[in-house]
């Protein structure tokens, strides 16, 4: 093993463990404990905090420097830093640029293994539905399939499963020409052709289970407007375009500062001292009013007539509710 080698994997392991005794480290590198030593001082001039700790072995931690000195990643890792990257847009924070720079920057370093399963992580990255579903984990390799298909327009073959699973209802067969994987507040769709339906759908990552390719290529259809995440969401919405359907506003008998937090996507401007005016959105005038009664606060509709029936409708169906 070349003295390079071997640092790159004492450094290796001294990232997986807090704590390391030096015989251990010898015994897995198979060099003798003088050599550890010595190897362990080049980490060190190389700008690796590794601190000696106590013990009847002795041993060795890698603690945190006064600069950020070369990591080291597994595949995995290397992957999971890349979707991070690449949905750090919707973050709230202004990450576009130091993201996409330091997702070339790994790109550049990386062997080619790696290289082509990043080249396929292309992600649209939305912020999706205020009060929409929880987020839900699923499983890299699930995603690195589907975005490999994506890149290489292969027609995808999948199970789809429903959202209530129940032994009475089967998966559906789907045939998909795959355009794009979408996160939306941290769930995961693919955004696709739908063969047999003949239109885009957005489909819920958790819920495919993949079959086998068919091998079968297709040309690459452009979404509908060019701009793939207006589509999305707007689809998002219920919507052909990136609008509410439905539109209204209403003063809460609540400060500013306590409605600020909650509005997703509304507009809210003070109307008073303890009084604000909220602009919001919704696929339908009922959602709409439901989600201004989320507040639990007095409040004046001010338009449109629409809404005021709406809340009219909510209040029938809540009084039948609590009588029943």
């Amino acid at each position: 093993m070349s003295t390079t080698t071997r640092l790159l994997n004492l450094l290796s392991l001294l990232q997986t463990r807090r704590d390391w005794p030096g015989s251990l480290l010898a015994e897995r590198l198979k060099i003798s404990d003088r050599t550890v030593r010595r190897d362990i001082e080049r980490l060190r001039e190389m700008g690796y905090r590794i601190e000696a700790t106590m013990g009847p072995d002795g041993g060795y931690r890698l603690a945190a420097g006064a600069e950020l000195p070369p990591l080291l990643f597994d595949d995995a890792q290397v992957v999971a830093v890349a979707i991070a990257l690449q949905t750090a847009t919707v973050v709230g924070a202004d990450l576009d640029e130091p993201a996409a720079r330091a997702l070339t920057t790994i790109r550049q370093v990386m062997p080619s293994r790696l290289r082509h399963r990043l080249d396929a992580l292309e992600i649209v990255a939305v912020v999706g539905r205020p009060g929409g579903p929880e987020p839900t984990a699923v499983p890299l390799e699930l995603l690195v399939a589907l975005a490999t298909a994506i890149r290489d327009r292969v027609l995808l073959r999948f199970d789809y499963a429903p959202r209530q699973q129940t032994a009475d209802v089967p998966a559906l067969l789907r045939r998909v020409e795959p355009h794009h994987l979408v996160n939306a507040q941290g769930r995961w769709y693919l955004l696709a052709w739908d063969i047999e339906r003949d239109d885009w759908r957005l489909f819920s990552v958790e819920r495919i289970t993949p079959r086998t390719h068919t091998g079968s290529h297709f040309p690459r259809r452009d979404v509908p407007g060019g701009d793939i995440e207006e589509f999305v969401s707007a689809r998002f919405k219920g919507s052909d375009v990136n609008e509410w359907t439905c539109h209204g506003s209403v003063i809460l008998d609540l400060p500013i500062d306590s409605v600020l937090p909650f509005i997703g996507d509304g507009t809210a401007r003070e109307a008073g001292a303890s009084r604000t005016i909220l602009e919001s959105g919704s696929w339908s005038w009922g959602s709409l009013a439901a989600s201004f009664g989320r507040f639990e606060t007095p409040m004046e509709v001010i338009g449109p007539p629409e809404l005021r029936d709406a809340f009219a409708t909510l209040a029938d169906r809540y009084k039948t509710t609590a009588t029943a």
